[in-house]
């Protein structure tokens, strides 16, 4: 057993995690109050009848005795006693069932309710927080908290009940002897302690191992999942997956059967203090019996109730041990919850100029990601005038994708200040800017939904509008794969789900350009948007591309010179700096870094 220091840490953060629990019940009455009332109400009632069972038996057994004594006609009574008992034994069973109901009801209601909350928080996040990998373990942790902590609802349940039960039967044996109802206290509290101090081994296990199951995850993903099935089968990677996956499985089952050898040996022997006490306090009983100092009757109401208060006793501490245990996981939901984002609109934020009169502006703009030394962007200074088309090029790693994040408000500028019309974009409403911008990311998400929802969430109030949808799939040239497609717009994409079918990379970037399209913002952003085309599908989106942002500003990012060149001016980045900018002719002349660039790229194709 571990030291008294190190129990007094345990149960102090025991309890300091009871915390959690006034804004879980909360999220649990708003997710289902009647529900939540009737089994209030049920538990109450029920914990009522094993009091009055004990009572009713007594009294029988005490005229059943009386009649044996004293031969003669039967009273009448015992008829209304039986059929009392009778009554309470039904009607125990049927708030039994009446309690299962409700449980089952607010288990469903309260995972619904729990899911929500963390979709919905985690929408309004900052996308920092998802490249940490710090925070993406605290939010595995917090997903499952909307199913694994159930059993914890249950047990917030069975301790009101079993309270309940044991306040009414513990009356009964201190009215007739509080000091056995003390001994009983004493002999349970040994497990109690027991129990409490595995439990919070068990959480401090599971939080250590979070990195691991999320890496066994990933393996599973790996190892069977249709994205990766070529290599590993090309690579012959099975065999190194099944021995990682086996490897790391067999450190977590070696340190859970540690733990629980523990707790089997050490439980048993303190389970068995808690019995000594019942059968001490049994034999007291029975002798004091013997010496005709208590009824019969009185035998069995005693019995019954020092039975039932040592087992409602061990059952309360237990269930208690339980949820404080349990609420020590819900830190990790109700931490999540608690995060608030940075990046939000302010009070009074002001809306997105509509049209956009003077442009962006980067003003001495220094950016870093959080946890890193190295500046991606470096004093920059650079304007966007509205209309303008503009391309972004330069090697990785030199600041491009991270420029437009920037202007999308996705992330603030470590230093420096970025204006829009003259405003600094952090006065803006962050909801009202990101509409104006319709941008596409080189690693944009395939949708498993229908069609229509692959462009519409573009703009997801237009999602039934079939018209909208294909004018953005003929500007994206998507309408062709459209038009292959026997559901047309309602066609699942994808195999995650029946019926659903995959599609080329290069089909899904036109999807994914037919939403930027329907979007219809003032900005449009296209990171590397023809990736996965090939040359004649590039060509055909490029030779539109102009026309279909007249009236728009452009942002373009590619490492294809071939496709930057008709932009307006192109942005050459290097080292979180502009090395230089211009025409595609104004560069080529001057022969600096483009210059060497485009040679590069031109020379494979002479």
């Amino acid at each position: 057993m571990a030291s008294a220091s190190s129990q007094k840490t345990v149960w102090r953060d025991r309890l300091a995690a009871l915390r959690n629990v006034p804004p879980v019940l909360r999220l649990v009455w708003k997710a289902a109050p009647k529900v939540v009332a009737a089994g209030l109400a049920l538990r109450v009632v029920s914990a009522l009848t094993p009091l009055a069972a004990l009572a009713i038996s007594k009294w029988i057994i005490d005229l059943v005795v009386a009649a044996v004594k004293h031969p003669g006609p039967l009273p009448h009574q015992i008829w209304f006693l039986l059929g009392a008992e009778f009554l309470v034994a039904a009607l125990g069973n049927v708030l039994g069932r009446g309690i299962d109901y409700t449980d089952a009801r607010l288990a469903d209601e309260f995972t619904r309710e729990v899911s929500l909350r963390v979709m919905e928080h985690a929408a309004r996040l900052d996308l920092e927080s998802f490249e940490d990998p710090a925070f993406q373990d605290k939010l595995e942790r917090a997903r499952l908290q909307a199913t694994d902590r159930i059993g914890m609802l249950n047990s917030m349940g069975r301790l009101l009940l079993q309270s309940i039960t044991l306040v009414s039967l513990s009356i009964g044996v201190i009215v007739y002897s509080p000091w056995l109802f003390a001994v009983l206290v004493i002999c349970v509290a040994p497990a109690f302690a027991g129990e409490s101090h595995f439990a919070f081994r068990g959480y401090s296990l599971a939080h250590s191992l979070t990195p691991v199951r999320r890496e066994l995850d990933y393996l599973r993903i790996v190892g069977s999942g249709k994205e990766s099935a070529k290599e590993v089968k090309m690579f012959g990677l099975g065999g190194y997956l099944e021995n990682r996956y086996a490897t790391l499985t067999d450190g977590v089952i070696q340190k859970n059967r540690e733990l629980t050898r523990k707790r089997l040996w050490w439980g048993s022997a303190l389970a068995i203090i808690g019995s000594v006490g019942y059968y001490a306090s049994f034999a007291y009983l029975v002798w004091r019996t013997l010496l005709g100092e208590l009824s019969v009757g009185t035998l069995t109401f005693l019995a019954g109730a020092i039975a039932g208060s040592s087992n409602q006793l061990q059952s309360v501490f237990s269930l208690f041990s339980s949820i404080s245990d349990q609420a020590l996981f819900l830190t990790d939901l109700v931490d999540f919850l608690a995060v608030k984002p940075r990046i939000q609109s302010k009070p009074n934020a002001i809306m997105a100029p509509r049209p956009i009169r003077e442009g962006f502006e980067f003003r001495d703009v220094s950016f870093q990601y959080p946890g890193s030394t190295r500046l991606v962007l470096d004093h920059l200074n650079f304007r966007i005038e509205p209309g303008e088309h503009i391309a972004l090029v330069g090697e990785n790693g030199q600041g491009k994708t991270t420029l437009v994040k920037l202007m999308a408000r996705l992330y603030d500028p470590s230093s420096g200040v970025i204006l829009l019309d003259g405003v600094d974009l952090r006065e803006y409403s962050v909801e009202d800017l990101q509409r104006e911008i319709g941008v596409i990311f080189q690693d944009f998400v395939r949708y498993d939904m229908p069609a229509r929802m692959n462009i519409g969430v573009g703009r997801i109030e237009e999602t039934d509008q079939d018209e909208s949808l294909w004018t953005a799939a003929k500007k994206s040239r998507a309408d062709k794969t459209l038009e292959r497609l026997t559901g047309g717009l309602d066609q699942m994409l994808g195999r995650r789900f029946e019926g659903g079918v995959d599609l080329s990379g290069g089909e899904w970037q036109k999807f994914a350009l037919a939403r930027a399209y329907l979007r219809n913002a003032q900005v449009l952003i296209l990171d590397e948007p023809t990736a996965s085309l090939d040359a004649v599908a590039e060509s055909e989106v490029f030779a539109r591309f102009a026309d279909l942002a007249r009236n728009s500003t452009a942002i373009l990012i590619s490492h294809r010179f071939s496709t930057v060149r008709k932009a307006s001016r192109i942005v050459v980045l290097e080292g979180g700096r502009i090395r230089e900018q211009g025409t595609h002719e104004q560069l080529v002349t001057i022969r600096g870094r483009y210059a060497r660039l485009f040679e590069l790229q031109a020379a494979n194709y002479r």
